[in-house]
């Protein structure tokens, strides 16, 4: 069974509470347990994690390696600023989805830069929670 660790960046954690206009009102509790009903349905294993802080996420990936099969982050803001979680991604080097739950080619123009999407192999945007499942339906067919 492929090992899958589902990465969660900051401010994820208030979906529901935060702009809901934009992210939706259900909230990350809901996106965790459809997450975890998917991989079942995939026959997959996932390990979920979330932080709002950058080096706890690239201490995470970093032990990913040789544990896991592969990654799907959504790295929120940090999608847009942190080469440390690009190079930590590229040092482990294990197939990697990127998502996010918006499609950041139509927002700010601060927000359409992605570091991460220099190294994943797929790059998932505006779906909503759907884009968790297709991210976690690639990494399965892998």
């Amino acid at each position: 069974m492929k090992k899958i660790l589902v990465i969660n960046g900051p401010n994820l954690n208030l979906l529901g509470l935060r702009e809901p206009a934009l992210y939706g009102a259900q909230n990350f509790e809901t996106l965790q347990a459809s997450i975890r009903e998917w991989a079942v349905a995939l026959g997959l294993e996932v390990e979920l994690f979330q932080s709002n802080h950058e080096g706890v996420i690239v201490d995470k990936i970093q032990a990913a390696y040789g544990v896991f099969d592969g990654i799907l982050i959504n790295p929120a803001a940090y999608t847009h600023t942190s080469v440390a979680i690009l190079d930590a991604l590229k040092a482990v080097a294990l197939p990697t989805v990127e998502v996010h739950l918006t499609d950041i080619a139509t927002r700010e123009k601060f927000r359409q830069f992605s570091f991460v999407s220099l190294y994943a192999q797929k790059t998932i945007c505006g779906k909503g929670f759907d884009g968790y499942r297709e991210g976690l339906e690639y990494l399965a067919a892998l």
